[in-house]
Order: structure tokens, then sequence, then C-alpha cells
């Protein structure tokens, strides 16, 4: 699918191309989604520079995701995206990128690129060139990284206070499997962040060497600075947030085997409260001819009083050293 945006008097004029559909000459932009290799040759073919395929960006070393064309700079990079996935062709975009146009590239449902869309079509301050273009959606991407990275803080304050003032009821194993559940999850979240924020640093940083190429200007140059250092912030918040996952999972653990370990004192307390009489019966049970209390009509009275109160006093006992 392709989707050409064309210079207007409101911004960008979207045009979404039928099979078939010559792309316009006076496209600033043009969004490929899932392109055929018909779709792909004709974006080529406008834009002087090869187009790699979904084979070539899952296969391509990091590395090697920053290279040049004759006609344009090519960068691949991982941008958050709509729906969970480990796919990581689904979370790549290739930006192809010249003087006049921009390019991307992707297999997935991005919602930076869906946003700056709409942004795209109203906002008439957008210069209809390809790195301006591409700085305008840079900033939504950043914002979005931001977002994400907040999203995931704000779940694991909430999950903090879940630990730390709501506790955990082991008698419910599901409850603090669920914890550590949603932590794992949290994890991958910032991890994914991660992996984010360091193709875009390595993009922006590619970027800057080729600014002449492109043709921008000392406003763009001082832009892309400015969002080397905004994803880098994202990053060093992504790093907290690691080390406060990694405290509050081993803390989850701590917790969970303090209550677990309560509950085995309680049972080790209570065999010990029923020990005496265990013995006192076990004692009394003993079939000998010549026992002291065999003939004594009190003898059964006796022994159970005997075992009520070694239980009571052995209670007592475990109370007065806190022991339950």
């Amino acid at each position: 699918m392709i989707i050409a945006y064309c210079p207007s008097v409101k911004g960008l004029e979207k045009i979404e191309l039928t099979p078939g559909d010559a792309l316009p000459p006076t496209s600033a932009w043009i969004d490929l989604i899932e392109p055929t290799s018909e779709e792909r040759q004709a974006a080529e073919k406008l834009m002087g520079a090869e187009i790699p395929t979904i084979e070539e960006v899952t296969s391509i070393e990091t590395s090697e995701r920053l290279y040049v064309e004759p006609g344009a700079v090519v960068m691949t990079a991982q941008l958050p995206l709509t729906k969970r996935t480990t796919n990581q062709a689904l979370s790549s975009v290739t930006f192809v990128l010249n003087a006049k146009r921009l390019i991307t590239v992707r297999y997935g449902e991005l919602s930076s690129i869906t946003l700056f869309s709409k942004k795209a079509q109203t906002d008439q301050t957008i210069a209809h060139m390809g790195p301006a273009i591409f700085f305008a959606m840079l900033d939504i991407i950043v914002d979005r990284c931001a977002d994400e990275m907040e999203n995931a803080s704000g779940l694991y304050d909430e999950l903090a206070m879940q630990v730390f003032e709501e506790g955990l009821n082991t008698r419910k194993t599901a409850s603090y499997q669920v914890a550590i559940k949603r932590l794992g999850q949290i994890g991958l979240q910032v991890a994914k962040m991660h992996d984010v924020c360091a193709s875009l640093a390595r993009a922006l940083l590619f970027l800057s060497t080729h600014a002449k190429r492109l043709g921008m200007s000392d406003q763009q140059s001082s832009d892309c600075k400015m969002f080397s250092r905004d994803v880098h912030s994202i990053k060093e918040h992504g790093d907290a947030l690691d080390n406060k996952l990694t405290f509050l999972l081993d803390a989850t653990v701590g917790l969970v085997t303090l209550e677990q370990n309560q509950i085995s004192k309680i049972f080790t307390v209570l065999g010990v409260i029923f020990l005496p009489p265990t013995l006192i019966a076990s004692i009394y049970g003993m079939n000998f001819r010549n026992m002291p209390e065999l003939a004594w009509q009190q003898g059964f009275l006796f022994s159970i009083g005997l075992m009520f109160v070694s239980v009571v006093t052995t209670f007592i006992f475990f109370r007065w050293k806190r022991l339950l």
C-alpha cells in the first residue's frame, strides 16, 4: 500500500494510491505500508535509492542499518508499536531521506506515524521538504517514546503501591504470581524502549554527519542535537526504572518468602504445642499388665486433663515469647 502526501494550501494532502496508480512526482512524503515489489520499485525510481525489503530489514546487522545510497540516506530504526509483539520487523521503520522528500517503509501499525499523518494534513508550518518533514515526524516519535516510558513508570508506581502498602496475600498464590508477571511485563516494555532509544540515537548521530548532503539548515542541525539529548534522557529514565524494577522484584520475592516462613513457623509451633499431649497419650496407651493407673477409675479423666493442661501451658509459653 502506498500513501503519498503532496503539498497543498492546508498542509500535506493525503492520497491513497490503488495498485497501478503512478506516484505523484510532487510527493514530499511517501508512506509505504507492507509494500509489494512493484510498489517498492516505483518508489525507488522516484527516489533514486534502493529500498530494503522486509527480509533485509530483519536480517541486516545493527551496524548496517544506516547507510548512504546514491540518491538518499537510508536509516532503519525501531519505534514504539501500538500492539505488543516480539516481531522486530513490525516495530522497525526505514527512513529513505534526501533534500527533496522522505519515504517511510513499515510493516506494522506505528502510532507515531499515524499521529504525524493527521498533523501533517493540517499543519501549514511544516516545510514541504524531506528534512523538515522528517524532523516534524521525529518530534512526535520522541514524544511517543517519552509517553511509553512514563506509562511504564506509572505502572511501576501502581504495582509498588500494591506490594508495599496493600501487601500480598500468600493464601492466594495467584496474587503474588500476578505481581511478578506484571513486573516482567513492565520490564519487557522498558527493555523494548531501550532498543528504540538506542536505534534512534544511532540514527540521529548518523544523520548529523550527513547534514550537508541533505541540505539541513543550522536550525535543523541544532534540532538534531536536541533530539539526541531527549532520547538520551529517556534512556537514562529507563535505566533508573530498570533498577527500581529489580529492587521491587527482590522486595516482592522477599515479602512472599517472609509470609511463607511465617506460615511454616505457625505449623512448627503447633506441632510443638501438641507434642506433650501426644507423649501423654502414647504413655497411657501402652498395654502392660502392671501399670500404676491401669485400674484407676479416674485415670481417663486425669490423662485428658493432663493433655489439656500441657497444651495450655505450651501455648501460654509461646505467646509470652511472642512466637505466636
